[in-house]
């Protein structure tokens, strides 16, 4: 499916879709189902479509893709709302919009944000080197991040947010730079300056894509929301099925610890004793499916 927003032409397809809303279908009353990750709208879109007598509220921090839901839903009339708020402010829209029945997250980052250079969350494509999925809020830029750290704080944050092998090497060429690291593009050229041209033709992907995911998720603290999702979806008494769709394993071995210790006690079930992947067909289709995974919990 082709979106546009002004110029932009915007690929969309919800990763393992299928998945999802077989999940849904079986292990709830799919009443009242929120989408905690709304994006584009995707699964959004799907679930209303599915099921004709569901409500289902949509969260995302980017207001850029609030207004993007709220025109495309806009045929849903009151069965769709979207709310501009972030994973830690879950609790209160629990309190104020009832129990849910059914919690949808997907934990990639959006395509709205990934085909807009401006952006900056991607290495493809030259733009300010931002990355703030709320950019009215008051996270800092990537580009203050690499500015105001020392080589010792981005080496951690390459380090143990990207998994990167070469974090300390990568780390010491950002601050030893002469210019300022302003923009998506002069990351990725450092990057490439700084490691050998033998170690990158081994990578098998981006030489910059664990930095950028590094430096993505420490602008958006996302794995302490994460942690902060998890401890408020712990504490809900109603019935209802979580699923969880993630791309690396910083948030796959949260929400698989989490499972495990809820199953133990005694909350309810694991209903993906192994996570479920993308089918061939679809990483074919949809290279962003490539390194997804989807574990679900039933709250019995």
């Amino acid at each position: 499916m082709f979106l546009m927003k002004g110029s932009t032409a915007m690929k969309h397809e919800p990763v393992m879709l299928g998945e999802v809303i077989g999940i849904i279908d079986t292990h709830s009353t799919h009443k009242h189902i929120l989408d905690g990750t709304l994006g584009l709208g995707g699964y959004s879109e799907a679930m209303l479509a599915e099921f004709p007598g569901s409500n289902v509220v949509g969260i995302d921090r980017d207001a850029q893709a609030i207004t993007f839901s709220l025109e495309r839903l806009k045929t849903y009339g009151g069965r769709f709302e979207a709310v501009h708020a972030n994973f830690s402010t879950l609790k209160d829209i629990i309190t104020s919009h009832g129990d849910f029945d059914a919690f949808v997250f997907d934990l990639g980052v959006s395509n709205m944000q990934i085909t807009v250079p401006e952006r900056g969350f991607s290495f493809g494509s030259d733009g300010v080197l931002d990355m703030r999925m709320n950019p009215s809020g008051d996270d800092i830029t990537a580009a203050e991040i690499l500015r105001c750290s020392s080589v010792e704080e981005l080496t951690k944050i390459f380090r143990d947010y990207g998994e990167e092998r070469f974090a300390h090497q990568i780390a010491k060429a950002v601050k030893n730079s002469r210019t300022p690291i302003e923009t998506t593009g002069d990351l990725v050229n450092l990057i490439r300056s700084a490691l050998p041209q033998p170690v990158q033709r081994k990578m098998g992907t981006h030489p910059a894509r664990r930095v950028f995911q590094a430096l993505r998720i420490c602008v958006n603290h996302e794995l302490q929301e994460l942690e902060g999702l998890l401890k408020t979806l712990h504490d809900i008494k109603s019935k209802s099925v979580i699923i969880f769709v993630s791309y690396h394993s910083l948030e796959d071995r949260l929400i698989k610890i989490a499972f495990r210790e809820w199953h133990n006690e005694g909350k309810g079930n694991i209903l993906t004793k192994h996570p479920m992947t993308p089918s061939g067909e679809e990483t074919e289709r949809n290279y962003k499916a490539r390194s997804a995974k989807l574990r679900a919990f039933c709250i019995s």
